[in-house]
């Protein structure tokens, strides 16, 4: 991998606009379990659960129609406040306050981008951090929905308080949708990592990058046209990769 990690180093140095794209292998290794893998969240044998198919868990369907359904699964499955970064974040982090990297677009929902430091964070699938009622829009803070003693968090006006992440059958939040869209077609470098590419219309966006240098850091193989001279595909674990990056950067400060 040392040839890969010097190519990678080699692409960042002669970029100056750099957007990166993940998914949930991004977050995995600080311990969250993604969505569609053996182990992950659809395939937890959980008795509480296992009479719904796992997308209307976390559908708006779910959320109107067995709201009681809804937070219960919300609670067990998709706390991740005690959840830290790992070497992935933090190198993006890193690019960013260097001025390299411009913005991170994120498909996950933790807030580990922005707990690690990153500041220009597009999240295209909301996130667990905040919570708004859905009568008045008052924000309330991730704790609200988790402490609260009702099993339907409601706001004061009344209101059901609801998770500001995007659920099956809700539009994507315009205003990040807008913000990846413009920041991926500026930029001269794309780093795509810990994503199949697989979950749209999110996996779209890449097709407005018209720079120079592609970067897929993923523990599969993607099928995804390459140029083999300004391209570069890693299939390792992306906390790894970055780690060894950031080794090389430590030894030339």
């Amino acid at each position: 991998m040392d040839e890969n990690i010097l190519k990678l180093k080699e692409f960042i140095d002669e970029s100056e606009y750099i957007v990166f794209f993940g998914g949930a292998g991004v977050s995995t290794e600080s311990g969250v379990p993604d969505f569609r893998s053996k182990d992950g969240l659809y395939n937890q044998h959980d008795i509480r659960f296992d009479s719904y198919q796992p997308e209307y868990l976390l559908s708006h369907s779910c959320l109107v129609n067995e709201p009681e359904v809804f937070f219960e699964f919300y609670r067990q499955k998709m706390d991740a406040r005690n959840v830290e970064p790992n070497a992935a974040h933090y190198f993006l982090a890193e690019l960013e306050k260097m001025g390299k990297l411009k913005a991170v677009v994120t498909q996950n929902i933790d807030g580990l981008h922005q707990k690690a430091g990153s500041k220009t964070v597009f999240e295209i699938h909301g996130t667990t951090t905040r919570n708004y009622c859905m009568k008045c829009g008052k924000i309330y803070p991730a704790d609200y929905i988790y402490e609260s003693d009702e099993k339907v968090p409601h706001c004061e006006c009344g209101g059901v308080v609801r998770c500001d992440v995007t659920l099956y059958e809700e539009q994507l939040p315009y205003g990040d949708v807008e913000g990846a869209v413009d920041a991926i077609s500026k930029a001269d470098m794309l780093i795509i990592g810990g994503t199949s590419l697989t979950v749209y219309p999110a996996a779209s966006f890449v097709r407005y990058f018209k720079g120079k240098h592609i970067v897929i850091i993923n523990k599969e193989h993607l099928y995804f046209n390459l140029d083999k001279e300004n391209d570069l595909e890693i299939n390792e674990p992306i906390g790894r990769v970055f780690e060894y990056c950031k080794q090389l950067y430590d030894m030339v400060k």
